[in-house]
């Protein structure tokens, strides 16, 4: 039996709230760090896929867009969702959204486009085609004046109206329908309204069950872009836990996180951050990395849980990629030599590359440890790294106290 839904993810973090969204839903949903086989979905309402594209150059997506795309299509699903960020940044060259929407539509061939521009519950807004956001200050900008969005090291923020932020990747004939229009039109109408490639305004949760109501009503296949907002519209954002969802117990009870990502949020954290030892990796311990492993071993060897970041105010002279390359290998290389139950990350890109370099099978969501952030249960074949706790959270996500809190959380498992 085919799922209802596949989501791609265009980076873990980012899939996991996904995960996290259809699994509180009461939807049957896994997580798969590739592609699953037919054999392996079977039971499952909702099937995720995580990558890393939002990391990679628009050469890079397209290839692996056309990996994915035609097992993607095998799987059965008639809804596809492309996970991408709330905030929607990317660039023609890194991260292209266009590039990954144009390759999927050369092979899925959906009726429909549709782009879910907002996502309410984490402050995330579209009105007439303008992109908001909620920032840590409380306040709600524009993504192009947005404190931390309009300066993303990688992808910076520089146009709100996302029509021309998507046309400047290659994605053309986008018609807009507005919060005013939706409002106005009953599902069934606005069903009518879904063909070809559409932007859709959302301003509040009312405006997502509409859309998912509408979305059920469409024939054939139907392409949706966005946030989780895109799972929380065709479960009518419901909130039903399954029965079977139960924490099993650790493997281990050392603690470890890295934060890969600079962003103003995640430093707050990392300096709000109890119950850790702090070890912040300079540009030379990154190069060079013998002793900060040796380091981290041998507090994790002495059961004290590690907290490892980046410096925000040093150059690494690497690019996004190289530097979540080399963030990567550096955890392998402890995680190698001491056992680790409890994992967090930090960063899409870095958390998408250090799971991949680890060889993780699927996740499993267990509970959310903020908004937007999840805490997973990790399948791998080796032993020492099957039923690992990982936190995902993107760099924008979680309140100050996160890392303390998810310390706190992996005591209990102890």
């Amino acid at each position: 039996m085919a799922p209802r839904v596949v989501f791609l993810g265009d980076d873990f973090t980012g899939a996991s709230d996904t995960l996290a969204t259809f699994t509180r839903a009461g939807w049957s949903t896994r997580l798969f760090l590739d592609l699953p086989e037919r054999q392996q979905v079977d039971g499952l309402d909702a099937v995720g896929i995580a990558s890393n594209l939002r990391g990679l150059s628009r050469e890079d997506i397209a290839v692996e867009i056309a990996r994915l795309a035609p097992g993607i299509k095998a799987l059965g699903a008639d809804l596809i969702h492309y996970k991408v960020c709330s905030t929607f940044d990317s660039s023609p060259q890194i991260g292209s959204i266009g590039e990954a929407l144009r390759g999927l539509e050369t092979v899925l061939k959906p009726g429909v486009t549709a782009i879910i521009g907002g996502q309410p519950g984490l402050g995330r807004y579209c009105a007439f085609g303008n992109l908001f956001a909620r920032a840590s200050d409380g306040k709600t900008h524009r993504i192009d004046r947005h404190p931390v969005m309009r300066a993303h090291p990688v992808t910076p923020m520089g146009e709100a109206d996302l029509i021309r932020h998507l046309d400047a990747q290659g994605i053309d004939a986008l018609f807009l329908l507005s919060q005013p229009e939706l409002e106005a039109m009953p599902p069934a109408q606005l069903a009518k309204r879904l063909h070809g490639r559409v932007l859709l305004d959302v301003m509040a949760q009312s405006d997502l069950l509409r859309i998912g109501k509408a979305l059920q009503k469409v024939a054939g296949i139907r392409l949706l872009i966005g946030a989780s907002s895109v799972a929380e519209a065709l479960t009518g954002a419901s909130t039903k836990r399954p029965a079977d969802a139960l924490e099993p117990l650790a493997t281990s009870s050392g603690i470890l996180v890295f934060a890969g990502s600079r962003s103003s949020v995640t430093s707050t954290q990392v300096d709000a951050a109890e119950g850790f030892e702090r070890l912040c990796i300079t540009p030379q311990e990154l190069a060079s990395p013998e002793q900060i492993i040796n380091c981290t071993i041998d507090r994790l060897n002495r059961a004290i849980p590690v907290l490892l970041h980046l410096d925000p105010q040093a150059e690494y002279a690497l690019d996004s990629a190289a530097l979540a390359a080399q963030s990567a290998h550096l955890v392998a290389r402890v995680l190698e030599q001491v056992p680790v139950g409890w994992l967090g990350l930090a960063g899409g890109d870095t958390s998408s590359t250090i799971c991949q370099q680890l060889g993780f099978r699927d996740l499993r969501y267990l509970d959310a440890m903020d908004a937007g952030v999840s805490l997973c249960l990790a399948a791998h074949a080796d032993p020492t790294l099957d039923d690992m706790r990982i936190m995902l959270k993107g760099g924008q996500m979680g309140q100050s106290d996160l890392f303390s809190r998810f310390a706190s959380r992996a005591g209990l498992g102890r």
